[in-house]
């Protein structure tokens, strides 16, 4: 996962971590909504050539370790699987309608992951001149 990537521009290595809940902090991520759940996360980052390190989730949570392109932005990874998965898991499984008027809140929690703490990275900058 520690793999540099790159684009036609730009060479990156940017991993984030990546929280979102259910609509009212909800225990709907279960049984086979589960299972459909991270084959619908899977499916998504395959299109958009994002790797996952990570997936894991709980009833009332999903936790996403991947690293995206920052010209796609994690913002619209993000938005793209949050949509996908709420129109195809309320439409497969129609108990998760009548329970909340959406699948997913709006919010999510994201952090870049990895590398060298903000102190090194100030050092670092700081230091260029003496270079």
């Amino acid at each position: 996962m520690d793999e540099i990537r790159s684009n036609n521009n730009v060479v990156y290595r940017c991993t984030y971590h990546v929280v979102w809940c259910p609509k009212y902090r909800r225990d709907v991520i279960k049984g086979d909504v589960d299972t459909r759940l991270k084959e619908i996360i899977r499916e998504v980052c395959v299109e958009r050539d994002t790797p996952i390190a990570e997936l894991e989730t709980m009833p009332d949570h999903v936790r996403l370790l991947v690293t995206c392109d920052p010209q796609y932005g994690i913002h619209r990874l993000v938005k793209q699987i949050k949509g996908r998965s709420s129109r195809l898991l309320r439409t497969e499984f129609p108990h998760l309608k009548s329970r909340m008027p959406t699948l997913w809140t709006n919010s999510y929690f994201v952090a870049t992951v990895g590398g060298a703490t903000l102190e090194i990275v100030k050092r670092y900058v700081e230091n260029q001149r003496n270079v």
